[in-house]
């Protein structure tokens, strides 16, 4: 039972204590420790001025508040402390981010009045940051890029330090540009990515990494003209399969859209960040929320004065073509009370449940709210009540003609859905607010071969003000 008036308050999802979240930011394992950034608007939950919070753990399921990390407090970011990154290779904690400026005056801040500078700050502890250094500034960018440009990436290959940067040309065309630095201090633009013809007008928060021999390109292209199986957000968030890249070719590298791939189909996806812990994995995590000028809303959860979350972190791999997500293993330690899909009712206010079927045409329907259909390899999210807050349909398509889900696991919580099919080919994200988050009636539909299903207790979160214990669904 939640101790306070917080009805929809998560159990397994990080969240802001009060106020507003956003992306994910400077995401690493440092010293024993995962640390999570993340875009604070600790004010309102319906955003303001932009920090970053602070979350670490020792394990991805313990973890502890450690309040204001960066603040807009300097002439390169007092309008915001916007997206960036972690890199930790050379013993420090170090961050990479965007400061936002905005001149008072007629502008639109998109060709004028708005300066988009790359700070830099660092720490030995991995708590408290050291003086902001700029290192670039809308001086250093192309002639042809708008003011908007963000989201640095950092990284090291080849003894060199490279950093990737979304942008918004000014034909609107998104694309994004590689700088390269012998120290981390003095950056050169290497080459751009983008393709022949605008793919979207902007690309933010890029993600360029190797997996399994293969370069990847994380972006979140906005202004895709939606179809009827492809692009049905707002803005998008996927990769381009970069096979041919490397970082040594200086010319400017054409991506092609057929290449992309988006990573989340549901309602409530953005913004992915990737890093790798110190056993070599390559984990992601996303912003499980989108922009407030989706045609839906949280009006639940900002009555609360709180809104959005961040995913579960998910491991990647790449396999037939497909960069596949999946839960971390350390999240199957919340399981907690063994559930049974044959009864009425699920007595539970989060639950991970995993199905394997046989045979085609499946689908899974939680209590009249809400239901996951396949049919000849469409998989389809639909609301049937207004639980969704204003999200209706989203459908995908497996990549097998006619394919089925082979399997499916479930992680629902008070009011998150986090949806995996076939060993997260396919994942959907969405928000929902059911009128009783502690009951479910599952109702499953197909041949089941297998079903596993456990009730999942809360994380802990510890905060840094007392050192007092309380779990995530409390504050």
């Amino acid at each position: 039972m939640n101790e306070t008036n917080e009805t929809y308050r998560l159990y397994f999802h990080l969240t802001p204590p009060a106020g507003w979240l956003n992306d994910p930011n400077g995401l690493c394992e440092y010293r024993g420790r995962y640390h999570v950034f993340f875009q604070y608007a600790p004010e309102s939950p319906l955003g303001g001025r932009k920090f970053w919070g602070h979350y670490v753990s020792p394990d991805l399921i313990r973890w502890k508040f450690l309040g204001t990390a960066l603040c807009p407090d300097t002439k390169w970011d007092r309008d915001g402390v916007y997206s960036g990154s972690a890199f930790t290779e050379d013993g420090f904690l170090e961050l990479f981010y965007t400061g936002n400026v905005k001149e008072k005056g007629d502008f639109d801040y998109i060709s004028a009045g708005r300066g988009a500078n790359v700070l830099y700050t660092k720490s030995s502890s991995g708590e408290t940051f050291k003086e902001k250094n700029l290192l670039l500034s809308n001086e250093d960018y192309p002639a042809s890029y708008t003011c908007h440009v963000r989201d640095p990436k950092v990284w090291k290959e080849n003894g060199q330090y490279y950093m990737i940067l979304g942008g918004r040309r000014k034909n609107d065309q998104g694309a994004v540009m590689i700088y390269s630095s012998p120290d981390k201090k003095t950056w050169s633009l290497c080459r751009e990515m983008s393709t022949r013809e605008p793919f979207g007008y902007m690309w933010e928060c890029p993600d360029l990494f190797e997996m399994a021999g293969t370069r990847f390109l994380l972006c979140c292209p906005q202004g895709l003209e939606a179809q009827q199986e492809r692009y049905q957000n707002l803005y998008q968030s996927g990769y381009f399969v970069c096979d041919d890249f490397t970082l040594e070719d200086q010319k400017d590298y054409v991506c092609h859209p057929a290449n992309f791939r988006e990573l989340d189909y549901g309602f409530d996806f953005y913004a992915p960040q990737t890093f790798t812990d110190q056993q070599g994995r390559r984990i992601l995590i996303g912003w499980a929320g989108m922009s407030e000028e989706a045609d839906y809303g949280n009006d639940p959860i900002i009555k609360e004065g709180w809104q959005h979350s961040l995913t579960v972190p998910r491991l990647l791999s790449f396999s037939d073509g497909i960069l596949r997500q999946y839960p971390v293993p350390e999240l199957e330690q919340l399981r907690s009370r063994k559930l049974s899909l044959d009864s009425d009712f699920i007595e539970a206010p989060a639950f991970d449940l995993c199905l394997t079927f046989g045979g085609s045409d499946q689908s899974v329907r939680l209590n009249d709210d809400l239901i996951l259909t396949c049919q000849k390899g469409l998989v389809t999210l639909t609301f049937l009540n207004g639980t969704g807050c204003g999200r209706t349909s989203r459908c995908a398509r497996l990549k097998q003609p006619d394919g089925h889900m082979e399997n499916l696991r479930i992680l629902k919580d008070t009011s998150l859905l986090e949806i995996y099919i076939n060993d997260g080919e396919l994942v959907f994200t969405t928000k929902y607010f059911p009128k009783n988050t502690n009951r479910t009636a599952v109702t499953v539909t197909g041949t089941v071969l297998d079903a596993q299903f456990w009730e999942l207790r809360r994380m802990e979160v510890e905060t840094d003000e007392n050192e007092k214990k309380y779990s995530a669904g409390n504050r």
